[in-house]
């Protein structure tokens, strides 16, 4: 381990979600010298008077900005309003705070949803602007990608610090996998596993099962995101991602098989498919800060699984 964190107090919003979660485990073995955590509900970030507030009284060396209102398709289709307003105002203060506090280093999550919806496979970090997001996620990913033309333009105009993180879909123990926010992992193990304990012949798969997904383990995402806050200072864009990519159809008959469910997969046509394709160029992570993901995908898959039937109540009460 690096020493870089001993004699840092390193504040990280949303760190009681499911990635903020994982950074948290990960910082453990770094010893900074303080982790501060607020909750929500001790700190609304969409208020710049409550942001402020905490960046005075805790004065960090590093910020890890994690925060963010997501949810799946459906959530998505049914809160875009919210889901742009929240995230646009919570990464706004947040970063704008930073500067105004003099917060020498400051990294913000953004989202794989920002790329257009049509763009070249895999998704390079140039590729940003070349079109509009996919429809149902737009509101989302374009509140998150103001927040990197506020890192750029802060970055020229006072020299603030900081950089812009994009990790693909993410997935791993600790997701939330109530129906009204999860995505398509947890969601899939738990219509899977909830028709294996009740006997059904079948279950309901939303799309057409065409659309690819590139997913990304938890902890190997916390591993990028730490590795860039200790080694990356420039205001370029990057990926944090695997460059692997699997069909939906693939995905559903891969999680029933692990799960023991033998009954027929019924496509909802009816419902979207999202993005057509996600897959990100994972080399500009490589190249500036070292970070490879470790995880095979069919191991992350069996862990989660695993974790989703040792927890299950808590599993699918978490909603934010």
């Amino acid at each position: 381990m690096s020493d870089f964190w001993a004699s840092r107090r390193v504040l990280v919003t949303g760190a009681g979600g499911f990635l903020g979660t994982a950074v948290r485990d990960a910082l453990g073995p770094r010893a900074p010298k303080e982790l501060i955590a607020p909750s929500s509900t001790e700190v609304d970030l969409r208020r710049a008077d409550a942001v402020d507030a905490m960046v005075a009284k805790h004065r960090p060396d590093l910020i890890i900005h994690l925060a963010a209102s997501v949810g799946g398709i459906g959530a998505n289709r049914e809160r875009p309003a919210d889901l742009y307003l929240d995230n646009l105002l919570m990464g706004t203060f947040v970063l704008d705070s930073a500067r105004r506090f003099e917060v020498p280093k400051t990294v913000v999550v953004g989202t794989i949803c920002s790329y257009p919806k049509y763009t070249e496979v895999p998704f390079k970090e140039n590729s940003l602007w070349q079109g509009y997001p996919e429809e149902t996620n737009a509101p989302y990913g374009i509140a998150k990608l103001a927040q990197l033309v506020q890192v750029q333009a802060n970055r020229a105009q006072y020299g603030q610090n900081a950089i812009y993180l994009m990790p693909t879909n993410l997935y791993g123990p600790g997701d939330k996998f109530n129906p009204a926010v999860s995505h398509v992992i947890p969601a899939l193990i738990k219509k899977t596993v909830d028709a294996v304990e009740s006997g059904a012949d079948h279950i309901e798969v939303w799309g057409t099962g065409s659309a690819s997904r590139e997913f990304l383990y938890v902890d190997d995402a916390a591993e990028g995101i730490l590795l860039a806050s200790e080694l990356y200072d420039d205001g370029d864009p990057v990926n944090l991602g695997t460059d692997e990519e699997r069909p939906i159809r693939d995905l559903v008959e891969m999680i029933a098989e692990l799960v023991g469910f033998e009954g027929e997969i019924r496509w909802d046509t009816t419902k979207p498919d999202g993005q057509p394709r996600r897959r990100v160029d994972p080399s500009r992570a490589r190249e500036r800060f070292g970070f490879e993901a470790k995880v095979r995908f069919e191991d992350g898959l069996r862990r989660t699984i695993d974790w989703y039937r040792a927890n299950r109540e808590a599993a699918e009460a978490r909603v934010h």
